[in-house]
């Protein structure tokens, strides 16, 4: 990616830096792919979580005839509401989850804080931010239970503003104990790991930085995702989209060695997700299959621990399991 393109990338910040005007194209539904939904069959895994265990990324579409989707959303998907999300995690054995609002949901937080609002404490949020957003409004969304913000660098997603705006949300968000949550456009880490380093705030970075199985461990790209993690005490990594990264296809243990690598690498500051319900992935994944996939990555128990349970307890300040 050239500097030129990245600057524009980064300008984009995914719906996160302002309000974000329907176009009339974006208005148009006919306009707007439709996306597939989660594949509703959910296994048992055969690996059983922990006590405590979160479910670090996961989204809840609608129901849109009470959340409805934003005007110009980049894509639109099934509705995956509140009780197809934990029959979800009931049938995979994981007690707690962080909700992240998708862009199909604009700038209206409420399809997570109200399911946060009906968990008794055991889901938190990530929210879509702007600049229009007051500082009480911020203080309500952390009162509501959301952790962090999020800031999708990709094309496909359509975002608008500028740097100064995304500096000024950084700014106010590390006021109030958020962290930022981002995800990259595949092959450009190394582009990015300027503006990551500079960051005020600790970050997360989605789906294990979108790097590209068939690109092997020795690519420049996943290379520099690992000193990044290693040099930047800031920097957390989730272990998720597994099937976005793979080259190979089901059950996707040709994403594993990454996965495991990153785990080594920092196994204080990484997490897991399932990413449910999916959106935009070519191979729609079992959750169960993701479940049985953690032992691969993390073969110790203790590191399996600190993945599952304490690591999203102390980023995401849930209550301690006892």
């Amino acid at each position: 990616m050239h500097r030129r393109d990245l600057l524009a990338g980064m300008a984009g910040l995914g719906l996160a830096s302002k309000l974000a005007m329907p176009s009339s194209r974006a208005a148009d539904e006919k306009s707007i792919p439709t996306i597939a939904g989660p594949d509703p069959e959910t296994k048992t895994p055969a690996f059983k979580a922990p006590p405590g265990a979160v479910d670090t990324h996961t989204h809840i579409f609608g129901p849109a005839a009470v959340y409805p989707f934003a005007a110009n959303r980049p894509y639109s998907p099934p509705d995956a509401p509140l009780d197809m999300f934990r029959k979800l995690h009931a049938a995979i054995g994981v007690e707690r989850a962080v909700i992240v609002n998708a862009t199909v949901h604009g700038f209206d937080n409420r399809v997570v804080t109200d399911a946060i609002a009906q968990s008794g404490g055991k889901y938190k949020g990530v929210a879509n931010v702007n600049a229009a957003m007051s500082d009480g409004d911020l203080a309500a969304l952390d009162k509501a239970g959301i952790r962090a913000c999020r800031f999708a660098f990709l094309k496909r997603l359509g975002g608008v503003g500028d740097m100064k705006v995304f500096r000024s949300l950084v700014d106010r968000v590390a006021a109030i104990g958020w962290h930022v949550d981002v995800y990259l456009e595949a092959g450009t880490i190394q582009e990015f790991v300027p503006l990551l380093k500079a960051l005020p705030v600790t970050y997360v970075i989605d789906h294990m930085g979108t790097i590209s199985a068939a690109r092997g461990l020795d690519d420049a790209e996943f290379k520099a995702l690992l000193d990044l993690q290693a040099s930047d005490e800031k920097c957390w990594i989730k272990i998720t989209g597994p099937e976005r990264a793979s080259a190979a296809g089901p059950p996707f243990h040709d994403a594993v060695p990454f996965a495991r690598r990153l785990i080594d690498n920092a196994p204080d500051r990484v997490l897991w997700g399932t990413d449910w319900p999916h959106p935009n992935v070519k191979i729609m994944p079992n959750d169960g299959d993701l479940v049985d996939l953690i032992p691969l990555y993390a073969p110790d128990p203790a590191v399996q621990r600190k993945l599952l349970v304490s690591n999203p307890e102390r980023l995401f300040r849930f209550e301690p399991v006892t």
